[in-house]
């Protein structure tokens, strides 16, 4: 038995200090989000420059060269300044008509009740969650400027389509993930089902350059084996987030509560 209590006591003590780091942790990221958003200015157009002054460039530089580094550097800051003033009223958002969770037995609550529950907010697990989601901007732009050289002039159609296809993936889903984040931090009553619909563009948008790609004619293999590998990492990362989140989202306890304004029945 004393075993047993010593246990209890030693998880319960590092779940508390983990609960307490978690909400200092997310204390600070929402105190530095003014300070991310000019590092990441300054680090992505940096990058940027970088990938365009190594590119074998034929003519000189025009718009249609420098719009995608353009739209990878301001898509997220726009997204997040944007998100920020849509979800200022947070978790006094008006709760879903709808349910899409049915997994589990809940039992609603209201408001008050909610927010006075001792697991509600975005802390724990869901900071991890939130860096997580924040991370997969500067990834993508990343891979983008490792896959992508800045180019002009007539170059073949195979070229032109995978540069819009690699630019329009980078711009969209680095604005949806940022937007995610935000309605997270907020704890706004559609983040579960917005992240799931983000999951959902993901995958497709990986599937659909893939497709456009190959039915252009002249792609070299080479070239297509390195879309490959790109294509299926990027749809392997997000099987393996859905097979990570998505239980998490249905079933904790702490989503339900913040986010779904329900408690175990």
């Amino acid at each position: 038995m004393s075993n047993e209590r010593f246990l209890i006591s030693t998880v319960n003590d590092l779940s508390s200090r983990l609960h307490v780091k978690s909400a200092a942790m997310l204390v600070s990221l929402e105190g530095s989000l003014p300070r991310i958003m000019i590092w990441w200015f300054v680090a992505a157009m940096l990058a940027s420059a970088a990938r365009i002054a190594i590119s074998p460039i034929d003519g000189g530089l025009g718009l249609e060269t420098l719009l995608p580094y353009v739209l990878l550097v301001s898509a997220p800051l726009l997204s997040m300044t944007l998100a920020l003033r849509w979800f200022q009223d947070g978790d006094r958002l008006a709760q879903p008509s709808s349910r899409l969770a049915f997994v589990g037995r809940w039992r609603n609550v209201d408001a008050n009740e909610a927010r006075a529950h001792p697991l509600y907010g975005t802390t724990g697990i869901m900071v991890s969650l939130m860096i997580g989601m924040l991370l997969n901007v500067p990834v993508r732009a990343l891979e983008y400027l490792a896959s992508m050289p800045a180019f002009a002039g007539d170059v073949p159609q195979w070229l032109s389509v995978l540069r819009f296809g690699l630019t329009l993936d980078v711009v969209l889903l680095s604005s949806l993930y940022t937007i995610a984040f935000v309605a997270a931090l907020r704890r706004v009553p559609l983040f579960p089902r917005l992240l799931a619909a983000i999951w959902a563009v993901d995958l497709v948008m990986q599937l659909a350059i893939a497709g456009a790609v190959a039915s252009t004619d002249g792609l070299p293999g080479q070239v297509g084996d390195a879309l490959h590998t790109l294509l299926d990492g990027n749809v392997k990362k997000v099987l393996i987030s859905i097979g990570l989140w998505l239980p998490y989202l249905l079933l904790s306890k702490r989503v339900n509560v913040t986010f779904r304004h329900r408690v175990e029945a």
